[in-house]
Formats: C-alpha cells, structure tokens, sequence
C-alpha cells in the first residue's frame, strides 16, 4: 500500500437494511478523522427531487431528466451529515415514507444510477483525509479500488429489530418491508452477497464499538502488510 493511501483510505462498507452500516460507518469515520459518504441518501436525495417535480418513478426518461437537472448536494462530515436538493434542506424528507417506498423504483434505472456513481466517485476522489462510504454494490460499482471491503450483515430478526426501533414501526411490519426492499433492490444491486475480496462481519450480536474495532484492526494490518 502507498503512502498516499495508507494515510487517505477509502473504506468500502455494503451490506443490507438493517446491518448497521450507517453508524457503523460514521463511528469509523469519526474515529479515523475522515468523511463519510452515505450513497443511500443521494438515491433517497433524487427520489424525493423526483416525486416534488410529479414524475412518474418508474417513468426513465422523465426521472433521469428530473435527476440531471437537480441540485443535489451531500455533506460528507460524520458528525453532520446532511442533504440538500436544489438548495432545500431534504434530511427529513429523504427518510419519509412516500421516498422509502419510491426508492427502489427511481434506483432501478440504469442512467440514473450511472449520474450518480459518477457524483459519488466525485466525492470519494475529493476526500484528501480519506473516506468511509457505505451503501450497495460499493465495493464492486462504486469504489472497486478502495483500501479495505467491509460486507456487514446480520440476521433478518435483528434487522427488523434495528429498523424498528429506528422508525418506530413494529417488527413484523418493518421485516416485510426490508424483505420487500431486498428483493426489489437485488433486482439492480447485490445486497445479499458478499463481493469476493470483501470482509464479512456479522453484526447480530456485535454492539458498535466491537465492529468499529474489527474493521480498524483490519485496516491496521493492511497497513502494515502494505
């Protein structure tokens, strides 16, 4: 490993709803002083500029003008990230129920995942300190380059559990809609299966701070085999 990225690492987090990615990735982020590129939100991001202009999601050529044309802008800190669309404050608005069940439908058109692979891998090369970037198919799509390939999983009643206590929903609704969201998402994504050259963690019964340590012990030895 060259000095550059010993000291700059891109940090690759997939892994499906519920595994723990988010704060898993933005404790790591914290810990090692770098950013943090959540590549959900700016799918989350152009659903919602989608849905405020009245395009038909599963319309492609409407949703791809609508998300070419849109301002969207992600704030890479951990400690504050956040997203804005066409100059609006959207933190809330990407979380609502009408964009989460949306998302699928805009993130299933291969253009517009092109447009925005392209915006995150922008931002990846813009991170001079380094970056944690967590999502789907980041390891192999978005950053096939990165340093070190964290796949974090967990069992589907623990998911559930997370998702629930995040959302406030009940677990047995929120399984269904995970399932649900995997199957769509496997449809255009690899959600479900841990890139080759990846590190699998099993978060079931991991509390943050053991997974945070894993992943920092492994970019540790990379560094110094590197």
């Amino acid at each position: 490993m060259s000095e550059d990225k010993t000291s700059a690492p891109v940090i690759a987090i997939d892994g499906p709803s519920g595994s723990g990615k988010s704060t898993v990735s933005k404790t790591l982020a914290t810990a090692l002083d770098a950013g943090y590129l959540d590549t959900g939100a700016m799918y989350r991001a152009a659903t919602h500029a989608v849905l405020q202009a009245e395009v038909d999601p599963d319309d492609a050529d409407e949703v791809l003008k609508t998300v070419t044309t849109a301002t969207i802008e992600i704030a890479t800190s951990p400690e504050q990230p956040s997203v804005t669309v066409d100059g609006d404050e959207a933190d809330e608005a990407i979380r609502s129920d009408e964009t989460t069940a949306n998302v699928s439908a805009v993130a299933a058109h291969g253009d517009v995942r092109k447009h925005l692979i392209k915006q995150q891998q922008e931002l990846i090369k813009a991170a001079a300190g380094g970056i944690v970037v967590e999502g789907r198919d980041i390891a192999e799509v978005v950053a096939p380059d990165a340093d070190l390939k964290i796949y974090l999983t967990a069992n589907p009643d623990e998911r559930a559990r997370r998702r629930a206590a995040e959302t406030g929903n009940d677990a047995d609704s929120t399984k269904d809609s995970i399932d649900k969201r995997d199957q769509a998402d496997s449809k255009t994504t690899r959600p479900l299966e841990a890139p080759d050259d990846s590190h699998v963690i099993d978060s079931t019964d991991l509390p943050i701070v053991e997974v945070v340590a894993k992943i920092l012990a492994l970019l540790n030895n990379r560094n110094i085999d590197g």
